[in-house]
């Protein structure tokens, strides 16, 4: 596992954070030796407290654990009332639509805009502390203030993804049993308008106990109005008072629920609470991108999923921080839109999945050349590991060879990262998440508990709890125990699994290989779905790969590939393609890994954070019925073609 490392920028380390790795290790020993210390400092240190906890931990009733017992907060005064002393006039959102239309929303005028929308919810609409409120939304500025509005009153959000089908929306609708649903009359892509109003009314035929819905007029496209039950956000809006009083919410109080796929297909509604999940949502933004008061700071993703609520929304003004809002498709007009933006806005930390990346140097490999880049200090990944050639493409052609990059560990149920690069502390190996960050317990461990040796592929685990964790799946505590908690145990107590595998090196490095679902054993041989990918990455001609194990009656299981090309012409010889790629297997694994079948398709079953979903491909392959969810992908028409691609074929 010998990788080239890259050491942190001298320059840039000298005014980091944490500097050097002596610094992070620092920190991790001060954690070791006095967990409750560590947590606790920070947490009074960062947070703005209404009343000081009393207790920083409680885990007598785990893995139902409680942090910061005692202590009152609210979540948008940290977000953006203890600025406005020193903050007031500062950019704290910079939104861009689709069309190029620019927005620059300040604290202050955040602070209006959000006790505006919370009076509309609490006077308008009976919106009160606990009620559960849906946000279906594009990604535009009353998304956001909708979230923090929420936060402001005590309600509950769930925001939904605005992509997903109306049948995906009521069934989180239903789950979370939630009285108003907030969304858009639609909103642009590629300068088209595309609609979200008629989704919503669609997901409310039938019983649901949606009461009121709350519509931003954002394209001016005609929508079909409900009397009694709709509402414009732009009419309503006018008339509520800027100031609102923020509700007092406990340390342990649920701040959102958003749901997340599961292995069973039912989407799970993920719980996270006040106190723990905002703080740690602001370290991470001040050590993982070390965005400093004057930067422009800016993340890609969708506030429909926890990427977006975390680093657009309450870590960044969390910390009083520059975030940008970005409506639009990166490859819109062309591949040059995103590194126009960073020259147009001076970006410092730029952050997007492995997956636009890719994107991105497949249509526009020389499009970074036209543009300055050089305000990039530091660059992000998230959602899947990022591959070794797309890794460099970013570190050279984007950051100039200079900027560190954050290969991101974590999900929807860690609320932040929990296992990546320090950007001026540690020497980085390219698709590598590296060391579990301070205050996270992270280790790698064997079915028994164990930790693994180095090179032996072992279960990613936390085996101590942490502020921003999961606090629950909602309406269902049995499953949030066997999901997470009924895997592993260490020293006899279970131990939060997060279901992927991992190896280290013998630097200590941690590799993540992917879902320990993932593995394919191929006459006695188990191996990952990632090791394998990653072989097949390495053909010039391979853009993406996805590999699933197919029964086979010799083998026990063989390794079916589907694997999306570079070039835009098709295959010219589909057999010397497959003995090329195989060839590259032979040469980076051994004739064990070669694939018994390989099948070109247009594109793979992604969610919009990124992952494959490889349990499709698994049905598709072994010719089963798609029963699973498909609403969730980012385009749920890409499974039929794949099917149909495999049926011709007669794989």
């Amino acid at each position: 596992m010998n990788r080239e490392v890259f050491k942190p920028n001298r320059e840039f380390s000298k005014s980091a954070r944490i500097k050097n790795m002596c610094e992070y290790q620092d920190l991790q020993d001060f954690a070791m030796r006095d967990y409750e210390g560590f947590w606790g400092s920070y947490a009074k240190e960062k947070l703005e407290w209404m009343e000081p906890f009393h207790t920083v931990l409680d885990e007598s009733k785990a893995p139902f654990v409680k942090w910061f017992l005692g202590g009152k907060l609210n979540v948008s005064v940290q977000c953006i009332d203890r600025h406005l002393n020193s903050r007031k006039n500062k950019a704290a959102i910079i939104f861009e639509g689709d069309r190029g239309d620019k927005q620059i929303i300040t604290y202050l005028e955040l602070y209006y805009n959000v006790n505006k929308f919370a009076n509309l919810l609490k006077n308008e609409f009976g919106v009160k502390k606990g009620d559960r409120v849906v946000i279906y939304m594009p990604m535009i500025p009353e998304a956001a203030y909708a979230m923090l509005a929420c936060a402001r009153i005590g309600a509950i959000h769930s925001i939904v993804f605005g992509g997903f089908s109306a049948e995906a929306l009521k069934d989180r609708i239903i789950d979370a049993d939630a009285k108003v649903v907030i969304t858009a009359d639609g909103a642009f892509r590629k300068d088209k308008p595309y609609m979200l109003k008629p989704v919503v009314d669609e997901a409310l035929k039938g019983e649901t106990p949606v009461k009121k819905v709350l519509v931003v007029e954002r394209n001016g496209e005609d929508v079909t109005w409900v009397a009694g039950r709709d509402y414009s956000y732009n009419e309503l809006i006018k008339h509520q008072d800027v100031k609102c009083e923020p509700e007092v919410m406990d340390a342990e109080d649920p701040l959102f629920l958003l749901y997340t796929s599961g292995s069973t297909g039912k989407p799970k509604g993920v719980q996270h609470n006040q106190a723990g999940y905002i703080l740690w949502a602001q370290m991470t933004m001040e050590w993982v991108f070390d965005v400093k008061e004057n930067d422009t700071y800016w993340c890609t993703a969708d506030v429909g999923w926890i990427t977006g609520h975390t680093y657009i929304v309450y870590g960044p003004l969390a910390m009083g921080a520059t975030t940008i809002m970005f409506e639009g498709v990166p490859t819109y007009p062309d591949a040059g839109r995103p590194w126009k933006m960073v020259e147009e806005y001076k970006v410092n930390q730029f952050y997007t999945a492995p997956t636009a990346i890719r994107v991105l140097h497949k249509t526009g490999e020389h499009e970074p050349a036209k543009y300055d880049l050089s305000s990039l200090k530091v660059l992000g990944t998230v959602g899947e590991p990022i591959d070794p050639p797309a890794w460099k493409w970013y570190y050279e052609a984007i950051g100039g060879s200079k900027c560190a990059i954050v290969d991101t560990y974590w999900q929807t149920e860690t609320g932040g990262h929990i296992v990546s690069p320090l950007p001026g502390a540690t020497p980085i190996k390219p698709a590598c998440a590296t060391f579990p960050l301070p205050g996270i317990m992270a280790e790698i461990l064997d079915e028994n508990g164990a930790k693994v040796e180095v090179g032996e592929k072992g279960l990613m685990c936390v085996t101590r709890p942490w502020p921003s964790m999961i606090r629950g799946i909602w309406g269902d505590e049995e499953r949030f125990v066997k999901s997470y908690f009924g895997d592993v145990k260490k020293d006899g107590k279970p131990v939060y699994f997060t279901g992927d595998g991992a190896i280290y090196d013998e630097a200590g490095y941690i590799t993540i290989t992917g879902r320990t679902d993932d593995v394919i054993n191929v006459s006695g041989h188990r191996m990952g779905t990632a090791e394998v990918e990653a072989a097949i990455k390495k053909h010039p001609n391979v853009a993406e790969v996805a590999v699933v194990g197919k029964p086979h009656e010799i083998k026990g299981e063989g390794i079916f590939a589907y694997i999306v090309l570079k070039s835009d012409s098709g295959v010219a010889d589909e057999v010397e393609e497959v003995k090329a790629i195989n060839k590259v297997i032979q040469k980076e694994i051994g004739n064990i890994a070669l694939c018994d079948d390989v099948v070109f398709v247009p594109g793979l079953p992604k969610t919009r954070s990124g992952k494959i979903m490889r349990r499709i491909l698994r049905s598709i392959a072994k010719g089963e019925e798609i029963t699973q969810d498909i609403s969730t992908l980012e385009d749920p028409s890409i499974v039929a073609t794949i099917a149909s691609t495999v049926q011709s074929c007669k794989l």
